[in-house]
């Protein structure tokens, strides 16, 4: 076992990092496999708010709005939207959200696919996080690096975002390890510093997007994630 196994191994002890990962893979989270409501989460996540306060409810207004009710069935009637409709807008509020939102089902309804998922998961299975600005999502305005990969991830991608949480815990590696190239000076970098980690150890990508963000979240936030994956989270503690 090496240094950096072991290390991570350690981090990783009590925590449901793999499991989380596998929902997020296995498409059986909260939002389940339905691009409508992906494709609102990433949206949703555009202006940095955490998930109980800002996205989990977000989600779910538009859930209740425009997808029980069938107003919209698929991801071309997402981008038929005025981004002005009063009901989106008391499902989102910030305009950046609505934006993404309309913008990113269009992008994805106007590729080849016959099936909207089949749409979302072959862009996201071809979409290179390091050429991101030239990609017809990643030149949406409001859509970041991060929230370029987490719809990726919603997709089913093993990857990494270069998340806060995740930047925090890369940070910490590189002050417990001499002699890496673990860096988060930029979006990418911290990415491609999951990445080397993933290489180095058995862990994927998104396990240690998951375990990081695990680590660095409060309880209230991780309980809540933890039930968005079917998740028991009294095994973990």
């Amino acid at each position: 076992m090496t240094a950096l196994q072991s290390i991570l191994d350690t981090y990783a002890d009590g925590t449901p990092a793999r499991s989380l990962a596998e929902s997020v893979r296995s498409l059986s989270c909260w939002t389940g496999d339905d691009p409508r409501l992906l494709v609102a989460e990433t949206a949703a996540s555009t202006t940095g708010q955490r998930f109980l306060g800002g996205v989990k409810p977000s989600v779910e207004r538009f859930s209740e709005a425009f997808v029980a009710t069938d107003r919209v069935q698929s991801l071309a009637a997402i981008a038929a939207l005025d981004p002005d409709d009063a009901d989106l807008i008391t499902a989102f509020g910030a305009e950046r959200k609505r934006h993404v939102l309309v913008e990113t089902a269009a992008v994805l309804a106007d590729r080849p696919e016959a099936d909207d998922l089949d749409a979302l998961q072959a862009w996201a299975a071809t979409a290179d996080h390091y050429r991101y600005e030239t990609d017809p999502i990643g030149t949406i305005s409001g859509i970041g690096p991060s929230s370029f990969q987490l719809l990726r991830q919603l997709a089913g991608i093993e990857t990494a975002r270069p998340h806060p949480t995740v930047r925090a815990f890369v940070d910490t590696l590189a002050a417990d390890i001499a002699e890496t190239p673990l860096s988060t000076t930029t979006p990418l970098r911290t990415i491609a510093s999951c990445e080397w980690l993933a290489f180095q150890t058995t862990y994927t990508p998104l396990e240690i997007d998951r375990l990081a963000w695990w680590i660095g979240t409060d309880a209230d936030e991780r309980s809540a994630i933890a039930d968005r994956h079917g998740i028991s989270i009294n095994r973990c503690e």
